[in-house]
Formats: structure tokens, C-alpha cells, sequence
């Protein structure tokens, strides 16, 4: 199905027990865009996003991400991705540095770990142990993780909760160096300003269904109606963040290395 965009997916469907999270969801994210999806908890958004990172099963449809079927995709394929999770906290009595390494010895071109730890403004942070971090520091540290394999594909979950405005403003540069140097990302978030500030597109997802997708500057007021119809508060303020997802432990995403490993089975 690789056309050449990055992300394809067709009627893309989900239901656990009799709840249908995902109902007919159809996306195509372009080789080095920056690509935001908006929706409040329950609406879909992350049971779509497992689902193109290789977590989830789909019920029904058609998903194409890097030109492989993410459900039967091997270790080469999750060696093209980066996922940023709440991983960091799972060796609090490493350092900065070392947790990097460890992480960054699983690929074929990773960057070096200093170089990741200065892209999220850890340099400072680089000896500490994680279990010293103050909780945006971790959240940055998580970023690292993520971005230290060179991905071609980031997915970054609310990758800014607990950050403070100036942290938010480095981040937002980051996305920024990511974009230029043609990485693509898949940016979830409860800040609209967020989206609308990074994404070359957004997506908002309620009740399992896009309401709303395209350019922010051709959505224009559809972005705002649509965010407000699904819960998503306005402005520079987000609404309440939930505590970021960990994964479930996997035969195909052993808890050592989760989902970043490319050498798991």
C-alpha cells in the first residue's frame, strides 16, 4: 500500500467487548510532516496511535505505516520508529547518561547519547540519577529515549505534560529540528496552540470518528468548533493531563527496552 506517504490508514475499526473506540477512521500522514491528532480521553485517539505503532490489533481495515503492516512488521521495521513512553522511571537508580547508552546501543545509526540528551536540555542532567529528576526533567529524559534512534517515524504522546512554559517553548524547537532534518511525527496533545503552532496538519478525533482534519491556517474556525465539541480546552491551557501511558509487557516488546528495542523478538 506504500504510495510514499509515511502512515496510511482505510476504514480502520476497534471495539473492546461492545465499545466501539475506533469507527472507520481514515488517515494519511506525508513523509516528513508534522501530524497532530486532538481528542479527549476515550475518543480513540490512542487506541488509533497503538494501533500504527505495532501495540494494538485492529478489528477491521487497512493500515500501512513505513510501507509495512505494523501488526506482522518485524525488529527492522521497529528499528525505523521512535515512541516516546513513561520509560525513564523504570531504572531510577541510573544516570542520565547511562540510560541514553543503553537505549541508544539498540540501533544500527543511533546518535550519540550526549547528543540526545542536549537536543532535550538535559546536558546539565547528563550524571544525575533519573530518581532525582523533577517530573518534567523525567518527561524530557523520556524524549531522549525516543529520539536517540534516529527515527524516520516519532510518535510523541502529550509529550509535553509537566513541562513549564519555558521547557514547552525548548520542545517546541525540537519538534522544530526533528521536522527539518525530515523526520515524521505524529504528535498527540491537549493543546490546540500546541497543534496549531508545530502540525502542517491536525486531526481531531471524537466519539471514535474524525470530525475535523486539514491545515490549521485552512481549518481555521472548524479546528476551534470542533476542538470544543470534543472536550479539548482552548488557549494556552490544557485540560486536566492524565498520567502518561506505560505499556502492557508483550512477548513482542520484552519490558528491558519496551516498544524502542529493534532487536526484540
Amino acid at each position: 500500500m506504500d504510495n510514499g506517504a509515511a502512515v496510511m490508514v482505510r476504514d480502520l475499526h476497534k471495539s473492546y467487548a461492545d465499545v466501539a473506540a475506533v469507527r472507520g477512521i481514515d488517515l494519511e500522514i506525508n513523509r516528513g510532516e508534522v501530524f497532530a491528532l486532538l481528542g479527549p480521553n476515550g475518543a480513540g485517539k490512542t487506541t488509533t496511535v497503538e494501533i500504527m505503532e505495532g501495540f494494538r490489533r485492529r478489528d477491521h481495515g487497512t493500515v500501512d505505516v513505513l510501507g509495512e503492516d505494523p501488526a506482522q512488521a518485524g525488529r527492522a521495521w521497529r528499528a525505523r520508529i521512535g515512541i516516546v513512553l513513561q520509560l525513564a522511571s523504570a531504572g531510577p537508580e541510573l544516570t542520565v547518561l547511562e540510560i541514553v547508552r543503553h537505549f541508544a546501543a539498540f540501533y544500527p545509526a543511533s546518535r550519540p547519547a550526549e547528543e540526545a540528551i542536549d537536543l532535550v536540555g538535559l546536558t546539565g542532567k547528563a550524571r544525575s540519577r533519573i530518581g532525582k529528576l523533577s517530573g518534567g526533567q523525567t518527561r524530557r529524559l523520556d524524549v531522549a529515549l525516543g529520539i536517540v534512534g534516529r527515527p524516520e517515524l516519532l510518535f510523541l504522546d502529550e509529550p509535553t505534560t509537566g513541562f513549564d512554559p519555558e521547557a514547552r517553548r525548548q520542545f517546541w524547537e525540537l519538534i522544530r529540528t526533528l521536522r527539518g532534518d525530515g523526520t515524521t511525527i505524529v504528535l498527540t496533545t491537549h493543546y490546540l496552540d500546541e497543534a496549531e503552532a508545530l502540525a502542517d496538519r491536525i486531526a481531531v478525533i471524537a466519539a471514535g470518528r474524525i470530525v475535523a482534519e486539514g491545515a490549521p491556517d485552512t481549518l481555521g474556525g472548524r479546528a476551534t468548533a470542533a476542538a470544543r465539541s470534543a472536550g479539548i480546552r482552548l488557549g494556552k491551557r490544557a485540560a486536566p493531563s492524565r498520567p502518561v501511558r506505560r505499556r502492557p509487557r508483550s512477548p513482542s516488546w520484552p519490558s528491558s527496552s519496551m516498544a524502542r528495542s529493534p532487536g526484540s523478538p
